[in-house]
């Protein structure tokens, strides 16, 4: 089985990403996007399915591993009977060219690393042909499949039943470099990199960009590395933010709860670019402003939940039967059905975001405001629609009480834009429809006899969601049906002191099975606490959900208290968007909510 879930470290070029286990083998990567087919794919399955292993030959070397300061250059330190050595890997930040390098470095004494490569194109569907290019002085692997390449350079390989192996020893100082460029195959291989300029402008690049975070707060260290999660899964062609860098990695192991999450969904990204904004990123929200016109160019009634990275609105979901799962937890997706529900929290959370970033100094465009006033108008066609909600529930569409509130908020926003921006708008008819609009949600989405907030009309449940509800306005943090919504969440949804998001038992999704905690909800549990005095609480439960980070800082989607280990798609920029917001909230910032007195 592979690795489990917490062993992988994320390599990233700001287009894609390469997963690189503990044991320094690579099962994970997406060639030339996150979204491409896999070129390694042992994540979800075995060896036999495509992985890059680099490791020394010494079955008892140990190791340890960081990223250098404020990057994603990945160190590997080993250490064996017989020296020590490091590994450093990483993907160059480039205009055009896409690769993934892999220096050895000696430290002391002599190493022998074994390496072993299984290139199996297209979600390991095609078997490439493979060739020996290059000189005895300077090897290279050639494999092609379709219209894609890669060449593989710096250590001549020699093959063993589709498996390519090899070895490479190195001394005290001795550098090794390996390379895999992808290409197009009906084009020329690309030149051999400069690894040493590589090196120095990739990490330029990155500590750069982590030079102009703002944040004066507690957790500094998992704020920085949180925000470059974030980076690292936000296209720097495009500006599409995907919402993790994988596929298929399951909610509930064993079970078929696994969904493909490479791809931009408004709500998430719009989350991602609030917490960019209040930590001193006001570009990305322009690239993304952006990526979101061109999206959704068209009727504003076509507008989808999500797309692909460069605004693809095509993302079929269908299933893999060449790939068995994460340890056996199946199907493998790849598309997602979702984007054809109709949720209606999402144009709320983009005219939120997009507030924001007007508060913060992003001057309107011509297009911008009438986007954002067709959404507004959108709201409102929509008005009298249940929906399936924040979490994507494949069962019955309900009045979610999370998703009315996330409309009042569009609402709300558009008001405010005319009102106080001095923005072109109805703002009077839109003022009368969201306040019918709280009037609704306060009379059927507060449950008669507890006094709390509701999953949605009609029922008596609680939801995670709803602790989102203080945080754009709609209510106070202490108000006294937010004080009961929590002590129902405390009492329902609670497990070893961690937020489901939902009581699955419920079958309010439509789903067989159950799943952990979800990272997310857990922060905002300590935003909630933080917000309502809770102070204790809050710092408590931020220890505890920090502990759920990997040695690299990296948080997946869910975590299995049980088991003591990560769960769902990974890295998760909900989960680390949330972790922002929730040390933000400990430093006494309000964050969305801080102009709404």
């Amino acid at each position: 089985m592979p690795a489990p879930i917490e062993d992988y470290a994320l390599l990233s070029d700001c287009r894609t990403g390469a997963l690189v286990s503990r044991d320094g083998s690579i099962d994970w990567l997406c060639l030339p996007r996150f979204d491409s087919s896999s070129v390694f794919g042992a994540l979800l399955g075995d060896p036999g399915h495509g992985c890059w292993t680099l490791r020394p030959s010494d079955a008892g070397a140990t190791s340890t591993r960081f990223y250098l300061s404020d990057t994603f250059i990945l160190v590997t330190r080993w250490e064996t009977a017989e020296g020590v050595a490091e590994v450093h890997e990483f993907m160059p930040i480039q205009p055009t060219r896409t690769e993934v390098i892999r220096r050895i470095v000696g430290v002391s004494g002599s190493v022998e690393f074994d390496t072993e490569l299984r290139l199996h194109f297209d979600y390991s569907r095609r078997l490439p042909w493979v060739r020996q290019v290059g000189t005895p002085d300077h090897p290279a692997l050639h494999a092609t499949a379709g219209p894609e390449s890669v060449i593989v350079r710096g250590v001549r390989f020699h093959a063993e039943d589709h498996r390519h192996r090899a070895t490479v020893t190195v001394g005290p100082d001795e550098i090794r470099d390996l390379t895999l460029s992808w290409f197009l195959s009906y084009e020329h291989a690309p030149k051999p990199l400069d690894v040493e300029e590589a090196i120095a402008g990739t990490r330029a690049w990155w500590q750069g960009w982590a030079s102009g975070i703002r944040h004066d707060g507690p957790h500094r260290d998992a704020v920085v590395r949180s925000l470059l999660v974030l980076r690292a899964l936000t296209n720097k062609d495009t500006g599409g933010i995907v919402a993790a860098a994988t596929t298929s990695l399951p909610e509930d192991f064993g079970g078929s709860r696994n969904w493909d999450y490479r791809f931009v969904w408004l709500r998430d990204a719009a989350l991602t670019l609030e917490a960019l904004i209040a930590h001193g990123f006001l570009a990305e929200a322009h690239q993304w402003r952006r990526w979101l016109l061109r999206a959704v160019a068209g009727e504003p009634r076509e507008v989808q939940i999500m797309y692909g990275i460069a605004g693809e609105r095509d993302l079929l979901e269908r299933e893999l039967t060449s790939l068995p799962g994460y340890d056996g937890s199946a199907p493998v997706r790849i598309g997602n059905g979702a984007v054809d529900q109709y949720q209606g929290d999402v144009i709320g959370e983009v005219l939120v975001a997009l507030e924001a970033a007007r508060i913060a100094g992003l001057e309107e465009g011509d297009f911008s405001w009438p986007l954002q006033r067709a959404l507004v108008e959108q709201v409102i066609a929509s008005i009298d629609r249940p929906d399936n909600g924040i979490w994507e529930i494949r069962g019955e569409p309900q009045w979610f009480t999370h998703s009315r509130v996330m409309m009042w908020a569009a609402l709300d926003r558009g008001v405010r834009a005319v009102r106080e921006h001095g923005l072109a708008g109805d703002a009077e008819r839109w003022e009368g429809v969201r306040d019918r609009l709280r009037r609704e949600i306060d009379d059927r989405g507060v449950d008669a006899e507890g006094g709390h907030f509701v999953q949605h009309y009609g029922s008596g449940d609680v939801d995670a969601s709803l602790l989102l509800l203080p945080q754009v306005g709609y209510c106070a943090a202490d108000d006294p049906r937010m004080l009961r919504t929590v002590a129902e969440i405390e009492s329902r949804l609670l497990v070893n002191g961690f937020v489901r998001r939902y009581r699955t038992e419920s079958g309010v999704d439509g789903l067989g099975g159950g799943e952990h905690p979800f990272i997310a909800c857990s922060f905002w549990l300590v935003e909630q606490y933080a917000a309502s005095g809770r102070t204790g609480d809050a710092q408590t439960l931020m220890a505890g959900v920090m502990a759920m980070a990997n040695d690299l800082g990296l948080l997946s989607e869910e975590y299995d208290v049980g088991h003591q280990r990560q769960a769902g798609n990974t890295p998760q920029a909900l989960s680390h968007l949330s972790l922002i917001r929730a040390a933000d909230a400990l430093a006494g910032h309000r964050g969305r909510a801080a102009h709404r007195d």
